[in-house]
């Protein structure tokens, strides 16, 4: 422990940000905007996340204000950062540099990896640039044979040289299957070996337009070419990957039959070789320099007054969003307390008890008014029942289906003869009425 140097928090930070902004440099990044915040000071606060990862974001005031989109939780974005850590807060974080929308600029994007990887497996090279022969009789063209620029290379070959042969390799130059079609075209050309340069081209249009000649497929298929190519993609101001990788590039379809179609026009295009080759040489050793300066500046920026304000300022941010959160929770609190104060003593006060009591002895009453109507209903119920068993027993219902009863003068029932004698007075009961009688025989069964 005595040997070895013990770092304090703040040291750790300095030395792993020096580690991350001079090993990852500049980035490209795509991903959703969320948590965004316009900081009062004019910085933008955001995280941008994928379905797996989020990473926090600042991007202050000098560079936002040159964004040509408002940024929204939920907007898929492409940006360029600065990889970096935010010292005070130990936070892996991105300083953006650049925004825009992530649509054309992920096609730039994309654009640019398959660029760098060609360019790092020497697909641009010069040393494997084919020299365009200076006579030339035979001129193969991969084009959409009913485009604009078929039209105008013809026409430029018919004025310049009309004993030029042509042979059209129809393709299409747009859509998910261009890139097969000019890639087999190319091939196609090859194998027959029945032309003495191929112009592969189309008219201009947009990124999305000219795709197709973006495609690894295309690029490998025309570096792989034996016959000379020429790329005449777009218009001028169009660089598809296809130009860099063809042995010659034409700013448009009508230059690029031009170049093909006249002794003097060859020797003009090989100074436009040669200018192609310094100006490739030259923007190398522009890109070497750049990432020169890039990293004198970084080095530079770790002590510039600028950089250690702009942490200032986003710790300055910080604090402020922190303590506008906690004076709104306050608020809040006080805001709703006396609502909370105020319903707890109405449920604590005796009118509202004696209110609730009375509520339920009116509810007891309704009950047991209740109750005693279905004990009635069902007593009555039960007492015609009964009438009804009686009635059904009842002598009185014997006389009515014509039946009758015999009592003695006393009224007692004479159910044998034993009970009269001869010239005994009886009564005899029917349905509507008694019958006096008097006794003259008696006969036995």
């Amino acid at each position: 422990m005595a040997q070895q140097h013990i770092l304090q928090v703040s040291e750790l930070t300095k030395k792993v940000r020096f580690i991350l902004e001079s090993e990852l440099n500049t980035v490209w990044l795509c991903g959703e905007i969320s948590n965004f915040i316009a900081a009062g000071s004019g910085h933008w606060y955001l995280s941008l996340k994928d379905q797996k990862s989020q990473v926090r974001c600042a991007m202050f005031k000098g560079n936002n204000r040159r964004v040509r989109i408002q940024p929204q939780n939920g907007q898929q974005v492409l940006v360029r950062a600065k990889v970096s850590l935010y010292e005070p807060r130990g936070d892996f974080q991105l300083i953006i540099e650049q925004m825009e929308s992530a649509g054309e600029g992920l096609l730039r994007q994309q654009y640019q990896l398959l660029k760098d990887k060609l360019h790092n497996e020497g697909l641009f090279e010069l040393h494997h640039k084919q020299v365009i022969p200076k006579l030339i009789q035979t001129v193969g063209i991969i084009t959409s044979p009913t485009g604009a620029a078929v039209k105008d290379i013809i026409t430029v070959l018919n004025r310049r040289n009309p004993l030029l042969k042509v042979i059209i390799y129809p393709v299409l130059v747009q859509g998910e299957q261009a890139k097969y079609d000019i890639a087999q075209a190319i091939a196609l050309a090859n194998q027959r070996n029945e032309v003495d340069v191929l112009l592969i081209s189309r008219g201009g249009g947009s990124l999305e337009d000219l795709w197709a000649f973006n495609e690894e497929i295309v690029a490998r298929a025309i570096f792989q070419s034996i016959l000379p190519t020429i790329s005449g993609v777009g218009h001028e101001i169009d660089t598809t990957l296809s130009d860099y990788v063809a042995d010659l590039r034409a700013p448009t379809p009508s230059a690029a039959a031009e170049l093909v179609s006249a002794d003097v026009d060859e020797r003009i295009n090989s100074v436009k070789v040669l200018l192609s080759r310094a100006q490739l040489a030259i923007k190398q050793q522009l890109q070497r320099s750049r990432f020169s300066v890039v990293n004198l500046n970084h080095r530079l920026g770790q002590v510039h007054p600028e950089h250690q304000l702009q942490n200032k300022q986003q710790k300055s941010d910080e604090l402020t969003l922190r303590l506008q959160g906690f004076i709104s929770r306050k608020l809040n609190q006080v805001k709703h307390q006396p609502s909370y104060l105020q319903q707890r003593l109405l449920n604590a006060s005796p009118a509202n008890k004696i209110k609730r009591n009375l509520l339920y002895c009116e509810q007891l009453i309704t009950q047991l008014s209740s109750a005693q109507q279905r004990l009635l209903m069902l007593k009555r119920e039960s007492f015609a029942h009964q009438c009804e068993q009686l009635h059904i027993v009842s002598p009185l219902a014997t006389i009515a289906r014509g039946y009758s009863i015999t009592r003695t003068e006393q009224g007692d029932m004479i159910k044998s003869i034993k009970d009269i004698t001869i010239e005994s007075n009886i009564k005899v009961e029917v349905s509507d009425g008694v019958i006096d009688a008097k006794v003259i025989a008696v006969k036995a069964n």
